[in-house]
């Protein structure tokens, strides 16, 4: 039986750290949204405008020091925190510790030796699934062990969650495609990076730069939009791509609806495109497409864990998707290009 609506405890939710993780937990916030109970939501500062959506009670922006985090979480008040229902996401014994410290009664995935830090430990599936899955079940845990209903959870499996995109986003996405005149043509976009490794693998498939260049001959635009930090590693990938300003999150996913195409490794940039409804191609050669692959019905993938595809077999998908170009595209001398 659900709570009475007279009084609905706080649920308090600790994100993941990455973008895609957190882009994977939508329908997951969904769900919880779904109950009517106050939320509060722990997370680095860019998630606040992906999560926005799900309209929560306060947005606990976390730097990753443990210390600076645990007072910034007491900052809640006591009263609500005692009281709350905990959520965490990450399966860090210190995601566990930063609760528990302050006092906050938590559901998470019994990993890490931080069994004793949860009021509820969840065992982790039995077999792989993919991450929506796993965020998605622990919710349904959660939810089981505080009595809550959310009508989300009828759907199996989860369904994708959108993220809503303002008008005000769109136009400083279509700002930075006037500035490389590119607002009145189609164009694909490429996302040549990715941040850390697997298992001490580069996550980047290397043939970016001749994609682009063949692309370019059938008359295609080819157009990247890294972030700051990423902007060299992304020129050196693909040099001949047109470089767009880097943008706000949501402003990207703003992009990614845009683009004809987008082609990306497994990363950040998959998981935005996928929410933002955007027809993909996510390329695997590191990583296993049943965990993380995008969560969408516009999205392609190739390759596989320990086999990149090779270039032809891309070119062949991104033929198949977008038919040969109406018009092909000239680049300016004013666009910019390394």
């Amino acid at each position: 039986m659900a709570e009475g609506h007279s009084f609905k405890r706080t649920i308090i939710v600790r994100l993941p750290n990455w973008i895609g993780d957190v882009c994977m937990c939508l329908p997951a916030l969904e769900a919880l949204r779904q109950t009517g109970h106050p939320m509060i939501i722990c997370a680095r500062p860019w998630a606040q405008g992906l999560i926005s959506q799900f309209s929560p009670d306060d947005f606990v922006a976390l730097s990753g020091q443990f210390m600076a985090d645990r007072r910034t979480v007491a900052k809640i008040p006591k009263d609500i925190r005692r009281n709350a229902l905990g959520l965490i996401m990450p399966d860090s014994f210190s995601s566990a510790a930063l609760f528990a410290m302050n006092g906050i009664a938590s559901c998470g995935y019994q990993d890490d030796g931080r069994s004793l830090l949860l009021r509820h430990a969840s065992r982790k599936p039995d077999h792989p699934v993919h991450a929506v899955q796993k965020w998605w079940l622990l919710t349904e845990f959660a939810l089981n062990q505080w009595n809550v209903d959310s009508p989300f959870l009828l759907h199996n499996p989860p369904p994708p969650v959108l993220l809503d995109i303002s008008d005000q986003e769109r136009s400083i996405a279509e700002q930075a495609l006037q500035a490389q005149e590119l607002n009145n043509h189609p164009f694909v976009l490429v996302a040549p990076t990715a941040t850390g490794k697997h298992q001490g693998k580069i996550k980047v498939w290397p043939h970016f730069a001749a994609l682009t260049a063949e692309l370019k001959k059938q008359g295609r635009a080819v157009a990247m939009c890294p972030p700051p930090n990423e902007r060299d590693q992304a020129l050196a990938a693909c040099p001949d791509a047109i470089l767009l300003d880097a943008l706000p999150l949501k402003s990207f996913c703003a992009l990614t609806q845009m683009a004809e195409l987008v082609v990306c490794n497994d990363s950040g940039v998959s998981h935005l495109a996928a929410a933002s409804g955007a027809k993909q191609l996510t390329l695997f050669g590191v990583t296993d497409p049943r965990h993380t692959g995008p969560w969408s019905e516009h999205a392609a993938q190739l390759g596989q864990q320990g086999q990149w595809p090779s270039l032809a077999a891309v070119l062949t998908q991104v033929q198949t998707v977008l038919g040969s170009p109406q018009t092909p595209f000239e680049q300016p001398a004013s666009a910019q290009s390394i």
